[in-house]
């Protein structure tokens, strides 16, 4: 098959939510249209032992959430559909702004009773600012909850975006009768027995003939009709270039842990979304069917498999195509690698890949020589853009525990951070090591990996501080940056980088600050150098 051709069957997208929203659930349901595997196990239903295949992590599996962004890869028509499902949990937020960074598309998940969350607010407005394209994908119709165009409205004003269905609900909850597909003008009958994989769906172009009656009643009936007329009247017709250019939205309606409505979903999804997509670098528009190789590094994860110590560092290939065995030119460290073993994920299994293409993500195996946002090429010296880090909001002094493993101790912090769970600060004045965090979950994740797989054990204190800021002064000789430096010399403290950090107490600190030293500037998030 061509190289045009491979880059055209791509899709790689994210899949975003509040914690709860049945993202995991939808993912597992995906891949089990895509026969990447046989059986779809509910992330917190105690009564399957599977647990779902996108979970990695012991902690995972116990609390039934996602704490890591993990790769799934399956064929779907011919297709070749990257999955990369993220946390939700918001805790993890930073680990799943950096996976937007890799993907094309996403598809947001809403829960019919909750309707929009705050998680949901956030990971859209990231989207948003890069104008991704994006599909709503409403869950758990077989429960009561909202009404559908009550639903839609609040995606519309919460969330910014201009929606239009592409299928709607027939009733909700107790009397959820199924779904009629506007894409394909057909109707999809629930019966609720969710050990059926795939419904029975009815093609359908004419709701106004007697026949509906007879499928769903004649109630249902009258009201599918005028909602559809409704629809025609209220919402834009589908238009895919303007979906492709994040100026709408197309909504489905169903029920993941019954396996409904996903089919409707992933059909249109395959002809709709976007393959692999142009991206900024700090020098140019670098474009997928360019010949010579370009990749970034957006996540890596320490000890995929617990009982081999080893690192995957995630790439995501932008442009060429990736082959195992041939150098490429790691820009920030100026010197050439070249990967034997390089893997891709199906399901949940990882296989060694010969080539990969524009839009894949393909796992190195890493011995310390990546950080995220590092960028790979043939010889072309770029970086691409958009991979901040951001001022954590809880800190804590971290303590070995015991003695004897401060060398393990060391080495796990090291790990951990290289992989972005957390951020770790050393203070000037006494070296000690104060970790920083997006969310307080995050300490008990670190305690428990530096545990099972370090073998150390640590303490934490508290750390009165409110936010991280860098420094960056005009003139780093000047008397104001030395004064600055004498005066805080207490809150200094040095990033994984050896980047300066002024640790401060509280906003109003961090305005005293700006007004007493203005040629010293301070910010809330470091590009990563």
């Amino acid at each position: 098959m061509s190289f045009l051709k491979e880059i055209q069957r791509r899709r790689t997208f994210g899949i975003i939510s509040h914690p709860d929203a049945g993202k995991t659930t939808l993912t597992e349901k995906l891949l089990l249209f895509g026969g990447a595997i046989q059986e779809a196990g509910a992330v917190k239903n105690n009564k399957i032992k599977k647990g779902a295949t996108s979970d990695f992590m012991e902690i995972e599996r116990q609390r039934g959430i996602s704490v890591s962004t993990s790769v799934l890869a399956f064929n779907y028509k011919e297709k070749k559909i990257n999955i990369l499902d993220t946390p939700g949990h918001k805790d993890f937020a930073e680990d799943t702004f950096r996976t937007l960074t890799a993907v094309d598309s996403v598809i947001v998940v809403i829960d019919v009773a909750k309707g929009v969350e705050e998680q949901t607010e956030k990971l859209v407005a990231v989207c948003r600012l890069r104008n991704i394209p994006i599909i709503v994908f409403i869950n758990k119709m077989d429960r009561e909850g909202k009404d559908a165009f009550d639903l839609m409205d609040e995606v519309e004003q919460k969330l910014g975006l201009t929606v239009t269905p592409l299928s709607f609900p027939i009733g909700m909850g107790y009397d959820f009768k199924g779904i009629y597909n506007l894409w394909e003008q057909n109707i999809n009958l629930f019966s609720g027995d969710n050990r059926k994989n795939i419904e029975e769906t009815i093609a359908f172009s004419d709701v106004q003939s007697p026949e509906l009656e007879k499928i769903i009643g004649q109630k249902p009936a009258d009201t599918l009709r005028e909602e559809l007329e409704l629809i025609d009247e209220v919402y834009p017709k589908f238009d895919r270039q303007d979906y492709l250019d994040g100026k709408l939205q197309p909504v489905f309606f169903g029920s993941a842990l019954n396996n409904f409505g996903v089919r409707e979903l992933l059909d249109c999804f395959v002809q709709i979304a976007p393959s692999p997509r142009p991206k900024d670098s700090e020098t140019r528009l670098v474009d997928p069917k360019e010949e010579k190789m370009t990749g970034f590094v957006f996540k890596i994860h320490a000890n995929m498999d617990p009982k081999h110590r080893d690192r995957l560092a995630f790439i995501k290939i932008v442009s060429g195509t990736f082959e195992r065995n041939k150098p490429y030119y790691h820009v920030r460290q100026k010197k050439n690698l070249k990967f034997s073993s390089p893997n891709a994920f199906f399901a949940e299994k990882k296989e060694i890949v010969d080539i990969s293409y524009p839009g894949d993500i393909v796992g190195l195996h890493d011995t310390g020589n990546f950080k995220i946002g590092d960028t790979l090429t043939e010889g072309e010296v770029m970086s691409f853009k958009g991979i901040p880090s951001f001022s954590p909001e809880h800190f804590r002094y971290i303590n070995n525990a015991d003695p004897m493993k401060a060398k393990q101790l060391d080495k796990g912090i090291d790990q951990l951070m290289d992989e972005g769970v957390a951020q770790l600060f050393t203070l000037e004045m006494n070296n000690r090591k104060i970790i920083g965090t997006v969310g307080a979950l995050q300490y008990e994740v670190i305690q428990y990996r530096l545990e099972h797989e370090y073998g150390a054990k640590c303490t934490y204190e508290n750390f009165p501080v409110h936010k991280a800021c860098w420094v960056k002064p005009d003139d780093a000789k000047n008397d104001e940056f030395k004064e600055f430096k004498r005066i805080k010399q207490k809150f200094l403290a040095k990033d994984k980088y050896g980047q300066l950090v002024f640790l401060a107490d509280s906003d109003f600190t961090i305005k005293m600050t700006e007004n007493k030293y203005p040629s010293v500037k301070l910010f809330f998030t470091s590009e990563f150098e």
